[in-house]
């Protein structure tokens, strides 16, 4: 019961392992690109389920106490509250750290380059604007790979000139107005 909460490490080193480690991540994630966060594929959970287990050790050391363990996550919340008050109040910092947006799909159109750097192949793209309720690229105007991994995509809205629009609105205006004059002719009925 007593080795529960006695500590096996020095104190400060249970505080910056965790620390050591969280920096390291959220370094690896930047360098390695915005695609770890995005649409997870069975090899990319793989690798980060297994990122926990790896980096395990190095955080807790050989302390398996509730203390060391709770001086861990303490560590682990203030290295990330500090982090996010930095990037709050410093845009340079929050560019450096997070990146930015990068625009996969424009006017219908893939950016091959981009979805290159992002290592995004045309059917995980693909798949990201159907999520969205897009059928394929020409439906997409725009498409942003955010820094924090999210897809954020806009359609293309038919210009009001387009001659099957007209037509299709003409339709429709005359199939209202139909309708109408059916409700006006029920009404005189039951009146």
């Amino acid at each position: 019961m007593q080795s529960m909460f006695h500590l096996q490490s020095p104190l400060l080193e249970k505080i910056l392992r965790p620390m050591i480690v969280y920096i390291f991540l959220v370094l690896y994630l930047r360098i390695f690109g915005k695609r770890e966060l995005a649409q997870l594929n069975p090899f990319d959970l793989v690798v980060l389920l297994s990122l926990s287990n790896t980096v395990q050790n190095a955080m807790i050391g050989d302390d398996n106490s509730v203390t060391g363990g709770l001086i861990g996550a303490f560590s682990l919340m203030a290295v990330n509250w500090l982090l996010i008050r930095l990037l709050f109040f410093s845009p340079r910092a929050e560019q450096i750290f997070t990146g930015t947006e990068r625009v996969l799909i424009f006017r219908g159109r893939m950016n091959h380059k981009a979805m290159r750097r992002e290592l995004i192949s045309e059917e995980e793209l693909l798949g990201a604007i159907r999520k969205q309720g897009f059928d394929n690229f020409s439906d997409v105007e725009r498409c942003v790979l955010e820094p924090n991994g999210t897809f954020y995509i806009t359609g293309i809205i038919p210009s009001a000139g387009d001659a099957q629009n007209d037509t299709r609105h003409r339709e429709l205006l005359a199939r209202l107005d139909a309708l109408q004059a059916e409700m006006v002719a029920v009404k005189q009925r039951l009146a």
